[in-house]
């Protein structure tokens, strides 16, 4: 049986940094107070204009062209994400269209900050079935369009990013070896948005109780996730037939750096293992572990033959975590003219866009069933 190996990965952070000194001039706190609760000292947010979808196409440009695939070669796209562009259609359908992946299917995945490890067990599954070959998995978020900027207790934890991972089917000996998930809906009210639904659309009555904006009850999360972090990577390598004692890397959710202690701690792992670029970027939910899994490559973490763990956990209440056995090395630097020629394609792909969209427009005017 194949199984689903990452062969590319690529992450998009846009430029705008808002700092802990930025957030002391909007709310009352300070960077001592945040750095103390949560170890975050800037985060970055999109830009205008800036959105889920086109942060996620430049990390899965970048992923793609890492891994030396087309566009057109991929069979599936699977955004994991809590800040979808629309309610649909799918973020991951403008991606594809995006991209020119014309072969592809595409959908969304809801599952909060663990959306990305849900991701990935789907796209493993769809790979070791024969249901699909090449699969692009993106985790992306614009948190800050739904951060309510007067609450401190929330507004110092998000940020916005977007990371994306190419699996291929390969040898049986590496790749994704197990992947375990987890929900429990009786906690559903701990972290969630209330209003934009169907249970709440979007009133006078909803914009005036500020219901649009992320609410969470932080000490139950908190101590949600220190539990449910040590026992779902025990879980896992114990599926995969490992132990704590290959773990190369443990990349967890980055959400708040007492999290992230209290569960080492938990696990006994030394703090070498642990990745986390939680002071950079803060909470970006769905993209935190494709970032931070990038990055670990990009600094030399990871090696081909090396164990890394990924492990989520977030709204639903939900919560997962994936073993891997890394296979693919760095990439080569890329040529220049191979890097023309990868943006000349990508501006046939948007020429190629708006004539189908302007064949649409067309169709439904004069066309006929």
């Amino acid at each position: 049986m194949p199984r689903a190996h990452i062969v590319g990965w690529g992450k998009y952070i846009p430029p705008q940094v808002l700092t802990n000194d930025d957030l002391s001039r909007m709310v009352d706190t300070s960077d001592e107070w945040i750095i103390t609760r949560t170890g975050i000292r800037e985060r970055h947010v999109a830009a205008e204009g800036e959105t889920t979808a086109t942060m996620a196409i430049q990390a899965a440009r970048q992923a793609l062209e890492g891994a030396g695939i087309r566009p057109e070669k991929v069979d599936l796209i699977i955004v994991a994400t809590a800040t979808p562009d629309y309610l649909f259609p799918a973020t991951a359908c403008l991606i594809q269209d995006a991209l020119g992946a014309t072969r592809a299917a595409a959908f969304d995945l809801a599952a909060g900050c663990t959306g990305f490890v849900y991701a990935l067990g789907v796209a493993a599954a769809m790979v070791e079935s024969g249901t699909a070959q090449t699969v692009l998995v993106v985790g992306s978020e614009t948190l800050s369009r739904i951060t309510d900027w007067t609450d401190r207790n929330t507004c110092v934890l998000f940020g916005d990013g977007a990371g994306a991972v190419v699996l291929q089917a390969g040898p049986e000996n590496g790749g994704i070896l197990a992947t375990v998930l987890g929900a429990d809906g009786s906690g559903s009210n701990l972290l969630m948005l209330p209003a934009g639904g169907s249970r709440h659309p979007a009133s006078h009555r909803t914009i005036a109780e500020r219901m649009h904006f992320i609410r969470m009850q932080g000490r139950d999360v908190f101590r949600f996730a220190v539990r449910v972090i040590p026992a779902v990577t025990r879980q896992a390598l114990t599926k995969a037939g490992l132990s704590l004692n290959d773990v190369t890397l443990f990349i967890p959710h980055q959400a708040n750096g007492r999290i992230i202690e209290g569960a080492i701690r938990d696990l006994k792992l030394p703090p070498e293992k642990v990745y986390s670029n939680l002071e950079q970027y803060g909470n970006t939910s769905a993209a935190s572990i494709p970032i931070a899994l990038c990055e670990a490559v990009e600094e030399g973490r990871l090696k081909p033959g090396d164990v890394v763990v990924c492990v989520g956990f977030g709204a639903g209440l939900t919560w997962g975590a994936t073993v891997l056995r890394w296979t693919h090395p760095q990439p080569a630097p890329v040529p220049t003219w191979q890097q023309f020629l990868r943006r000349l394609r990508y501006a046939l792909v948007t020429i190629r866009s708006w004539l189908r969209h302007l064949w649409w427009k067309v169709f439904l005017r004069f066309g006929r069933e």
